[in-house]
């Protein structure tokens, strides 16, 4: 028995795996003609500048002398760049921490009310804002003067509810007063009081616009026999040779609410606060004593709280940045939310669990992929923040506040030191790296899941 010949092999024609490979080179040459573009722009502004920073880190200042690893020692050696390491700590520990927690609240919550949908956008909406406006706006929160800052305008608000600042600052006796200093700021009288002899507490030094609203015009006092009788106000009269000195004229207002107290042998015997009009009258027990004036009525208002001084500027900007990224944190954790199992809350409900442990127990546990990506994201954001830093603290108390990212600038371009500025931003991706490293890994790992 004979095998059948062999099919004969038709000139010109060319094998089918030789032609898989040709197209499959073809589709790697076009994928690369289409990543090419990003490739370089990638090296051009990612990589380029890396390998630049990492070479010019070893350099002195003019760039042409080797200065080895004196730039690093300059990191752990310098004040300001210590106090720039110390205040990133502040922030990667608090400013995530705080956003993310926010916005887990923020979350949970607004799932529980019709208007939800209205808070998250509420609350998302700074996200829309740029830093430099941010920045520009939380400037003027925090300024000084409550008239112009909302920060101490609500401090002062609350403080002056259980502590009423005084009206009269500024006032003090004038020439040929009966009142001389006390001590302390307060002032009592030259002389003993009698009953049935009016006194007379002139005082000047009160703007007529800044009289209390319920000041009106002063009183003589009248004489009254077992009683000590008196009157304190604001004794000027605008123009050269008007009015009486010490005594009320019709154009002059009493001192309403101020206190004055009856001292003998140092100790205070009767008291009593002046009427709109400034008059008064103390019991007889008064008689012989000296009237004091206390402190108390001359007391500085309450200006508020120095938010961008050095003891608080950084919690002051942090702030500021939690309130920029918490809506960010929110919506995350929303997303995450919407796909936990209601099956599961439920069980934990019917089993006799309290919000607060279907919160904690079941809810939490759920979101802790979520939230550890939003709070690693944050944290790689935090330690590049810049914007806010910069344009929030003002120059008296910046290097309070500074940051390593504002150190890199402040060395490269005020200082004119490249070869530290460029080992601050070596060191600033050094500390980024295993942060972005985690973050990957976490999302690699629910990608398989």
């Amino acid at each position: 028995m004979t095998s059948p010949a062999p099919s004969a092999e038709v000139p010109g024609t060319s094998a089918a795996p030789p032609r898989r490979k040709s197209v499959t080179g073809t589709r790697t040459t076009v994928a690369a003609l289409f990543l090419l573009p990003a490739l370089v722009l990638l090296g051009a502004l990612v990589v380029y500048p890396i390998g630049y920073s990492v070479v010019r880190s070893f350099y002195d200042q003019s760039g042409d002398g080797f200065a080895g690893f004196d730039n690093y020692r300059a990191l752990f050696t310098d004040d300001g760049i210590r106090t720039a390491l110390k205040n990133n700590i502040v922030w990667v520990v608090f400013a995530p921490t705080v956003a993310t927690a926010l916005g887990l609240i923020f979350a949970v919550l607004t799932e529980r009310v019709r208007w939800g949908t209205a808070f998250k956008l509420v609350v998302f909406m700074p996200m829309a804002i740029s830093m430099l406006a941010a920045g520009i706006i939380f400037r003027l929160v925090y300024d000084q003067d409550p008239d112009k800052g909302v920060a101490n305008a609500v401090w002062v608000g609350v403080h002056d509810t259980f502590a009423q600042s005084s009206a009269f600052p500024k006032a003090h006796p004038g020439r040929e007063s009966p009142l001389e200093p006390a001590g302390g700021g307060a002032f009592i009288t030259k002389e003993p009081v009698r009953a049935g002899e009016p006194v007379t507490l002139p005082l000047v030094g009160v703007a007529p616009d800044l009289m209390p609203d319920d000041a009106r015009p002063a009183a003589k006092p009248p004489a009254e026999p077992g009683e000590i009788t008196g009157t304190t106000w604001q004794d000027f009269t605008r123009g050269e040779g008007v009015g009486t000195l010490g005594a009320p004229d019709p154009s002059e207002f009493g001192y309403p609410g101020m206190r004055i107290e009856a001292v003998k042998d140092g100790e205070v015997v009767a008291s009593t606060t002046a009427a709109d009009d400034g008059t008064f009258t103390l019991p007889a027990s008064a008689e012989g004593a000296l009237l004091r004036l206390p402190a108390d009525n001359f007391k500085e208002p309450y200006n508020g709280l120095d938010w961008l001084g050095p003891s608080l500027v950084t919690p002051a900007i942090i702030g500021s940045y939690i309130w920029m990224w918490a809506g960010f944190a929110m919506v995350l954790i929303a997303a995450g939310l919407a796909g936990v199992p209601r099956e599961l809350l439920e069980a934990a409900r019917v089993d006799g669990a309290s919000e607060w442990q279907v919160f904690r127990r079941v809810t939490v546990p759920l979101l802790a992929p979520v939230l550890a990506v939003v709070t690693v994201t944050l944290m790689i954001n935090v330690l590049k923040v810049f914007d806010l830093v910069f344009i929030i603290a003002p120059g008296s108390s910046q290097d309070d506040a500074n940051v390593l990212a504002l150190e890199l600038y402040r060395k490269g371009f005020a200082e004119d030191q490249p070869g530290i500025a460029s080992a601050i931003a070596v060191f600033l991706l050094l500390l980024v790296i295993p942060v972005m490293w985690f973050n990957v890994r976490r999302l690699r790992r629910e990608v398989r899941r």
